[in-house]
């Protein structure tokens, strides 16, 4: 591999016209472009360069972090399971902000669960087990793993990409049902649920059946999140508890 820095981070004391370094990636014998300019975008990528400083084991911790700065859900003692936890990020995100390893001791201590197809190096002040979540009895293992109710359920699973757009959606789109059918039987009232979703959100039935089922929905795309990515993040607020199904809450209205 051979790089390149280009630009210059000379410049007088005041820090005008100062430019900041660029990594420029050649490509090597028998490697794709498409692989040369993948690492030359991870390379030059600031909150990749933040996540290696600051000890995060993936630029996706700062979604989480940018996520909990607008809506505040993960506060110090909230018990918060994170689904497709892999490799780890929002999981430190959450021990930190729930106090999860009693770094202050005048605040409560929460608690920290993360569940992953793959297995997952382990997380100071997390419990985290390798679990097949749409696998029959997953959902009743996690359950079991929690012993009780969570004020937060965090989804950031995400199916292998197919190529296919729609595909790709339907596939999403089986995860957050399977995690919010989770989080019904879970959450807290004034609970929160946190998922990633494809560009548009949630389809229209999903949208609806959250938002009989929380006080407020939002669709948000943090800054950290690639502005060439497809994903979005849906953030429901205030849960109610389980919604009553479509027709039986006709008969409640008649």
């Amino acid at each position: 591999m051979t790089i390149k820095k280009t630009g210059s981070a000379a410049g007088n004391s005041s820090g005008r016209g100062q430019r900041e370094l660029r990594v420029k990636v050649k490509t090597a014998k028998g490697r794709k472009l498409s692989s040369t300019l993948w690492l030359e975008r991870q390379l030059n990528d600031p909150y990749v360069q933040a996540a290696k400083r600051e000890g995060y084991r993936g630029r996706a911790a700062y979604k989480i972090l940018e996520l909990d700065d607008k809506y505040g859900f993960l506060k110090p003692g909230a018990r918060v399971v994170d689904l497709g936890c892999a490799p780890g990020g929002w999981c430190q995100v959450a021990v930190e902000r729930v106090n999860a390893l009693a770094q202050n001791p005048k605040k409560p201590v929460g608690t920290v669960l993360g569940v992953d197809l793959q297995e997952v190096e382990a997380i100071s002040g997390a419990e985290v087990h390798q679990l097949d979540f749409l696998e029959d009895g997953a959902d009743a293992q996690v359950k079991e793993w929690l012993g009780g109710k969570a004020d937060v359920v965090m989804s950031d699973m995400a199916a292998a990409a197919s190529g296919h757009k729609g595909t790709d959606h339907l596939r999403i789109i089986a995860l957050i049902e399977a995690a919010l059918d989770f989080a019904f039987d879970v959450l807290e009232e004034n609970g929160t649920f946190v998922a990633k979703v494809l560009a548009g959100g949630a389809e229209n039935e999903m949208q609806a059946l959250l938002k009989r089922s929380f006080k407020k929905v939002a669709n948000v795309k943090p800054p950290a999140s690639r502005s060439d990515s497809s994903e979005k993040f849906v953030v429901a607020t205030g849960f109610r508890g389980r919604p009553k199904p479509a027709h039986a809450a006709e008969l409640d209205e008649e």
